[in-house]
This record gives C-alpha cells, structure tokens and sequence, in this order.
C-alpha cells in the first residue's frame, strides 16, 4: 500500500471508520500472519495472537506517530503481542503441569507444521532455533530491517541484535547444510 494511501486509510480509521479498518486488514494480514507463524508453532494460537494485534492495533492507533513508517510500528506491535502471549503462555503451562502431575495423565501434542509457502527444510531449521533468534532472523531476512531497526522494534542492544543474529545464522547453517542465504530469501515466497 502507498504511503499517501495508507495515510489516508489510518486517518480514517482513527476517525472510527470500519470500512478502513478492513481495509488495512486486508493490505497487511499476509505479512503479520507469515510473522506470528515462524514465531508460534499452535495454528489455534496463532489465530489468538492474530486476533490481539488487530484489537490492540485499532485502540493504538490513536497513539501511531505518522512521521514514522507503519509497517516498522505495525511489527513493533507484532513482537509485543507475541511476547504478551509467552508469557501467558507459560504461566497456563505451569498450571496445566501442575495439574497433570497431580493426576498422572500423560498427553501427547500435536508437531507443529507452518504451510505458509516456505521451504520445508527452512522452516523445521527456523523452529530448531531459539524464539529470541527466530524473532531477529525474521525481522533481517523476511521483512528486510537493518540490524539497528530489529534493535529498535525489540527494544534491546544492537550488540544483542547482532548475537542473536550470528547464533541463529550459524544454526540455520548447522541445520541446513552450507545453504547460501540467498537461498533462503529466494523461497521467501509472499
């Protein structure tokens, strides 16, 4: 979407209209459900977490500063909600433990499967690594940040940035052979 469109859509939407909000729902679903999906293995959690960012978009957006990009303030709301579900997450997890080793039932999960268009082989590598490598590679290589940027959206050190970024790399290159990365951007497929 263009910058003097999306201007215009935001506009409206913080003017109350659905009409808009549809719209830029429409125009970024694909990409923040491509980003939920290499950061949340459960589909019923992914639709979760969709449902959050969209809900916590439209009452943020008042707050959006228009001088910056949205696309960078729409994945730094991304990062915060997936965080948000984590930590949920874990507290039920606990919980669910609890129980269960009170009652002694054993269950068994599902593997998690990402059908988003990617690579086989990548995505299993993605999932090897750790969420907080798996955030920053799919900050640099699936929506184009620099370094500095996906240190911004996180709010973390460049220095940590670039850690966790040679780590996951030298995972995926564990994991996938010595695969080039441009391999990796190719199947990339939106």
């Amino acid at each position: 979407m263009q910058s003097v469109s999306m201007h215009h859509v935001l506009t409206q939407m913080i003017e109350g209209d659905q009409q808009a909000f549809h719209t830029l729902y429409d125009a970024t679903y694909k990409d923040v459900y491509r980003t939920v999906s290499f950061l949340v293995d459960h589909p019923q959690d992914r639709e979760d977490i969709m449902n959050e960012i969209y809900m916590q978009m439209w009452t943020s957006l008042p707050s959006y500063d228009p001088n910056r990009p949205f696309n960078f303030w729409l994945h730094g709301l991304v990062i915060r909600q997936v965080q948000r579900f984590r930590v949920k997450s874990w507290r039920r997890f606990r919980i669910f433990e609890r129980i269960r080793h009170f009652s002694r039932e054993e269950h068994h999960w599902d593997q998690p499967t990402v059908t988003d268009g990617t690579d086989p082989d990548i995505s299993k590598a993605m999932h090897k690594l750790t969420d907080k490598q798996r955030t920053v590679i799919i900050l640099r290589f699936y929506h184009d940040y620099t370094l500095e940027e996906v240190a911004t959206i996180l709010d973390i050190p460049l220095g940590t940035v670039k850690s966790r970024y040679h780590a996951g790399l030298q995972s995926l290159r564990k994991h996938l052979g010595n695969l080039p990365l441009e391999r990796m951007e190719k199947n990339n497929a939106y």
